[in-house]
């Protein structure tokens, strides 16, 4: 049910299908959902509950990627014709992903028999931490949150058992991924969890990712992203085939594509850090709702500062989410 009476204007309308009013307007313009009606003199768009349906199949083709003159011709099919349309489609993207895996694998192969050997210094960084864990506005905390001198991580828990994230840091800290793994094995697929961990070795910093934490290297007043979002939305904004603002407000953006599993392959990346940088490591409850973050994280002042000025802002965007997050300053 769409929840709509009449007409509406574009704010209520964006609220019913998960889309922005920026999104609606650009769908507007490219013809693929102009407004029920215009007011001549405002300009103000205005939406019936029969288009509710028509925005979320737009918002869905445009989230598995398909281009905007494909989604045209699709809307003016029947339902049987579009659907096979559909699947026309996906066919041809299953099949440009396994020739481009080839050509991936190639070329990772050619790169690490060119790699040189790194050399790092093995004087340890030590780092001072801040830190905010809190349960927001969901009935239970599933974020679990892990704070040692060598290692940082954070787990952001899904399903029936809330302490599964909790188990899977403890486990990590024991034994690895393996062993954070094998946690998770009898859950699935009932409960779930994703895992972001920063293993401090001397001078370097050794990362583990699965899901939609981020790690954030603070440099010079500069932030880089140093993780990538595992989620079927990023992969479409990354890809150029979503807008932010339609990722922003997408009624998918949370979908995973990679979570703690059996099987499942994370991304290993190391990162040299030097004297003065700051490691910043949040879950999705934090970067989701927070759009100046960059701002209040390249802040010059002591981590727990920085820490509580995000918890802050998460508030104020109204904590809908477990939130946690940790700022470390090395020395």
């Amino acid at each position: 049910m769409s929840g709509l009476e009449g007409l509406v204007n574009i704010g209520d309308f964006a609220r019913a299908t998960g889309l922005t009013p920026k999104a609606l307007r650009l769908y507007d313009d490219l013809g693929l959902l102009p407004p029920a009606e215009v007011d001549p003199h405002s300009g103000y768009r205005r939406y019936t509950s029969d288009q509710v349906g028509l925005a979320r199949l737009v918002a869905t083709l445009r989230l598995v990627g398909m281009p905007l003159a494909r989604i045209r011709e699709i809307l003016d099919m029947p339902p049987a014709a579009a659907a096979a349309e559909v699947e026309r489609y996906w066919r041809q993207v299953e099949a440009d992903t396994a020739t481009r895996r080839t050509m991936v694998s190639i070329l990772v192969h050619a790169m690490r028999n060119e790699a040189q050997p790194m050399t790092t210094t093995t004087d340890r960084l030590h780092a001072e931490f801040g830190v905010s864990h809190e349960q927001g506005g969901r009935a239970t905390q599933q974020d679990a949150i892990l704070v040692t001198p060598e290692l940082i991580a954070v787990a952001d828990g899904f399903g029936d058992r809330d302490d599964l994230a909790g188990a899977v840091l403890t486990a990590y800290a024991a034994g690895g991924l393996s062993s954070a793994i094998q946690e998770v094995f009898a859950e699935v697929p009932k409960s779930g969890t994703t895992l972001t961990a920063i293993d401090l070795h001397g001078s370097v910093a050794r990362i583990t990712h699965i899901g939609d934490a981020r790690v954030y290297l603070v440099r010079d007043g500069d932030v880089r992203q140093v993780t990538h979002d595992h989620t079927v939305v990023a992969a479409m904004v990354e890809a150029g085939q979503l807008t932010l603002d339609e990722a922003r407000s997408h009624e998918h953006r949370a979908l995973l594509n990679r979570a703690l599993v059996p099987g499942v392959v994370a991304d290993e990346i190391s990162l040299d850090l030097l004297p003065g940088d700051r490691l910043v490591l949040s879950t999705d409850g934090v970067h989701s709702y927070v759009d100046d973050l960059a701002a209040l994280i390249i802040a010059e002042a002591g981590p727990q500062e920085v820490a509580d000025a995000v918890a802050t802002a998460v508030v104020a965007a109204g904590e809908p989410d477990n939130h946690t997050i940790v700022v470390a300053d090395l020395a």
